[in-house]
């Protein structure tokens, strides 16, 4: 259970943290005042009388999404004096629920990059190490979470968003399945790929407030004995780290031991890279036509790397997006296939740990993570292990399209496998 057993001191130590460490991450952007809706919930808590799972839990969401009385801006210059009159869909069920829901986080501008340095609202840092980048875009949403700022944060995942920034900062990320969760009150990048999914310090922590974005039931760990895990062999088509590739198979290894039986599995039509750039085609080509207007109105409002992304996404015809279009229906099709053979697919979540800013972009960052977007199926990151330069490296469990209690089952199976996971130095 993630509910608070004192939401109001939950609130105020969230706060307290805020203050003391924010200034050096720039990770939450903006703060309303909710301490009485925490005393609200602690009042039905002491009754016996919760709402939910959460009630009481304070979140943060992505700048993206709608928090009502707060700047809506996707980190876009261009909308930041734009204040959401109401919460977007998701927000307005966690806030059902008991969730204290009071900041806003940095992310790339326009949900479209890879590292979150913004350039109107500033470099968002990992506190896992100096100079390092959090991932992207979600990155405010994994860097809040891994630094205790907030117990739970909401992304938005497009080819890896919420994954990635998980995976470098040491925390529980889940992509849902494709309409799991409403899109209404975010500020898209793709309406084809766009996914709105929740972080927290454990797989278990994200499922509860997943239960609630969806209005589902929420997800329990499996038994692992029979459990059927397909061994996705990305290293036979990508470059990943040998310390990771080597933390994955030690994860699978400790599942094998408590009875799940593990097999390879192949994809024979999703293309690694070609299938990442038709992903981004789509995104860029939806998300030109997302910010036309504003674009039109106020050119100077978007940066000159986002304006050149959108403008070659403009240029791409009908017959190269439909093109693309049609690179998800082959990811569906592998997924399919996948699961007939096996009960959950696994990967390493990214190719590499945590970079410092100012270094190359790997090319190849949302190779693996984009599988899932493009197939419309759920993905739930977890930390597997510490490198040897003292990052987190990751692992994720993938499961059929609307079995995402399957995924998050699977996740909090490892971490109880696994044990506790670190907080960063000077953040525990």
């Amino acid at each position: 259970m993630s509910r608070p057993a004192d939401p109001v001191e939950t609130y105020d130590r969230a706060i307290a943290r805020i203050a003391r460490f924010n200034p050096g991450l720039n990770a939450v952007l903006e703060v309303r005042e909710a301490r009485t809706e925490a005393e609200a919930s602690a009042r039905r808590v002491k009754a016996g009388e919760p709402r939910s799972p959460i009630d009481g839990l304070p979140v943060a969401v992505k700048a993206n999404i709608a928090l009502s009385g707060l700047a809506w801006h996707a980190g876009i210059a261009a909308y930041r004096d734009r204040i959401a009159q109401r919460d977007a869909a998701c927000v307005a069920r966690l806030k059902a629920a008991g969730a204290v829901v009071f900041a806003t986080l940095n992310m790339e501008e326009g949900a479209l990059g890879a590292v979150t340095d913004n350039p109107h609202f500033g470099r968002c840092l990992n506190p896992w190490g100096e100079n390092l980048t959090p991932g992207g875009s979600s990155g405010g949403s994994g860097a809040a979470v891994a630094a205790g700022l907030v117990p739970a944060s909401l992304g938005t995942d497009t080819m890896g968003s919420v994954r990635i920034p998980a995976a470098y900062c040491g925390v529980a990320g889940h992509k849902p399945s494709r309409g799991a969760v409403p899109l209404e009150g975010v500020i898209a990048l793709s309406r084809t790929l766009d996914h709105v999914g929740p972080l927290a310090r454990k797989a278990k922590e994200a499922a509860d407030v997943f239960a609630v974005l969806s209005e589902t039931p929420p997800a329990r760990a499996p038994g692992l004995s029979g459990l059927l895990i397909g061994r996705w062999r990305v290293e036979d088509h990508v470059a990943v780290d040998g310390e990771i590739l080597a933390a994955f198979e030690a994860a699978l290894k400790a599942m094998e031991k408590r009875g799940a039986r593990i097999v390879d599995i192949s994809l024979a039509r999703y293309g690694f890279g070609q299938s990442r750039r038709a992903g981004l085609l789509i995104a860029e080509r939806e998300g030109a036509a997302i910010h036309a207007e504003a674009l039109e109105a106020d050119p100077e409002g978007f940066s000159e790397d986002f304006r050149k992304m959108l403008a070659w996404g403009a240029r791409q015809s009908p017959d190269r997006y439909e093109a693309a279009l049609l690179v998800l229906k082959a990811a569906a099709a592998d997924a399919g296939a996948a699961f007939e053979a096996c009960d959950l697919l696994a990967a390493p979540t990214a190719c590499e740990t945590a970079f410092p800013f100012g270094s190359e972009v790997p090319a190849g960052q949302a190779d693996i993570t984009a599988f899932a977007d493009l197939a419309g199926i759920p993905a739930t990151s977890v930390p597997s292990a510490l490198s040897s330069a003292g990052l987190p490296m990751a692992i994720q469990f993938m499961a059929p399209a609307g079995e995402d209690a399957r995924a998050l089952g699977a996740a909090m199976a490892y971490e109880d496998l696994r044990g506790e996971f670190p907080a960063p130095d000077g953040f525990e």
